[in-house]
């Protein structure tokens, strides 16, 4: 199927990370404000099928070992093709690129970041028109309903921003289709298995008011894709019985977490990053981030460049976010499921949120409440934690009434729920290693009444007196 393309194409290939060290080129990724990879649906006289065109600079000319601007067109067309399925087809983007030898991608939609090995270079993946053939024919044959393809690469910079503002708009119109949409107004979610190469425990559950984490799968989408391939990676999941309905915890989400994480994953709370938080692979729009000090939520997104309140950046808390695992209080998320109701939920949606980078705040003003608006602290605002509690008593954010009630508490929550001890550490797999033996703690969650902190004194010696490293 591949004889012309001179590396190996197949899923042995998914999941391979291609570091920076190894890469002949980067195309997209975190430090260009401007990519996309986007799916149209076009009548058939208007595209040719097969065609493959490049509009800038291909990979020989491409600066070794630096990022080029991307853009990726792709068009079908085909008697039983809909406008409803772009978003689907879009997503096989990322599967089938990764099928490809030394040719890693990552995120979606307009984060997309991809990277070309030296060693894949060197065996003749020279051109984007490669990339292009493999998606042609994995797409028609994965595909049949789609009777013509047609790709175009766009890498100069100048053609790129056009492109990018109309795939923007493109991707706005779809998300604001599912808005009118309950969770309770359907009995069937959808699930996905995409990342699962990269992150094989990762469940991720679409529904109508939780949006996919990486921002590129709505509920219809999903209903669109079990539609046309019911064996393929996105699946119908029975929604089953309520078992917690502030949470979003389902017995038929249960039930599938169960069966395709391999026995890892056991519950799903939708709504929560406490307890059984929904896993995260590492496409994740976001990261929605616990931070313990004022008992509230920071959010950050991928494209901001700079280290967060807490002083920590996107890149450091996305280690301990991704893989698949249940960690309290680092939860991943996507813009659209910022725009939900159903928002952390049961963590007090946006009452809880006390920071975020300005321009997310800018883009979701219209789903936060006004009182809570002003009240949400930006990098302007504060850049640490100090600063973060003047700003937040300051404008007299909902989270400040937590703390008066906390402090007249023998025990405080994480949560919103009933008392419990302080979590101090989540983390995977912890190993231990005693008298000969390695003993592993699976999914290990630590917690304590109290963390005593006292210094280290020569001869074994503790001095002044011990702190409780409390919640405020």
């Amino acid at each position: 199927m591949f004889e012309s393309i001179p590396v190996e194409v197949g899923l042995v290939h998914e999941g391979e990370r291609v570091r920076k060290q190894d890469m002949q080129v980067e195309l997209g990724g975190p430090s260009l404000p401007e990519k996309f990879e986007i799916v149209r649906v076009r009548p058939g006289d208007e595209i040719t099928d097969g065609v493959i065109e490049i509009i800038g600079p291909d990979i020989p000319d491409m600066p070794e070992g630096k990022a080029t601007p991307l853009g990726i067109l792709v068009e079908i067309a085909g008697e039983k093709v809909e406008p409803d399925l772009e978003g689907v087809v879009e997503r096989r983007i990322h599967e089938y690129c990764n099928y490809i030898e030394g040719f890693m991608h990552l995120n979606q939609r307009y984060d997309i970041w991809i990277r070309l090995s030296k060693k894949s270079y060197k065996k003749g993946l020279n051109s984007l028109t490669h990339i292009g053939k493999v998606m042609h024919t994995l797409f028609k044959s994965e595909l049949p309903i789609i009777e013509k393809v047609q790709i175009t690469f766009i890498t100069d910079p100048l053609e790129i921003k056009p492109l990018y503002a109309e795939a923007m708009k493109t991707y706005e119109a779809r998300d604001a289709r599912a808005r009118g949409l309950s969770d309770d107004d359907v009995d069937t979610f959808y699930g996905c298995a995409l990342c699962q190469s990269f992150a094989p425990t990762h469940v991720c559950v679409i529904t109508p008011q939780r949006y996919a984490n990486c921002g590129a799968i709505s509920w219809f989408d999903g209903r669109a894709a079990a539609g046309i391939d019911p064996k393929g990676p996105i699946y119908a999941i029975a929604k089953g019985e309520c078992v917690d309905k502030e949470k979003g915890e389902y017995t038929g989400v249960n039930e599938s977490a169960k069966q395709r994480s391999m026995g890892e994953v056991n519950r799903v709370y939708l709504y929560s990053a406490f307890g059984y938080p929904h896993t995260s692979c590492g496409c994740f729009e976001g990261i929605a981030f616990y931070i313990p000090e004022v008992d509230g939520f920071g959010i950050v997104m991928r494209s901001f460049r700079d280290v967060t309140v807490n002083g920590l950046a996107f890149s450091t808390m996305a280690d301990s976010t991704a893989g698949g695992r249940q960690v309290d209080g680092f939860h991943g998320i996507s813009i659209e499921y910022m725009r939900s109701k159903r928002f952390l939920d049961a963590d007090g949606g946006y009452c809880r949120v006390v920071w975020m980078p300005q321009e997310t705040k800018d883009r979701l003003k219209e789903f936060i409440p006004a009182d809570v608006f002003p009240a949400i602290a930006t990098e302007l605002d504060a850049t640490s934690i100090t600063d973060l509690k003047t700003f937040l008593t300051e404008h007299n954010h909902p989270v400040v009434n937590r703390w008066s009630a906390q402090e007249n508490a023998d025990e405080t929550d994480l949560s919103a729920g009933p008392a419990s001890p302080v979590q101090v550490f989540s983390g995977g797999d912890i190993p231990i290693t005693t008298a000969g033996f390695r003993i592993i703690l699976k999914n290990a969650k630590i917690t304590a009444d109290k963390v005593i902190i006292q210094p280290i004194r020569p001869h074994g010696k503790t001095g002044g007196e011990s702190r409780d490293a409390k919640k405020p």
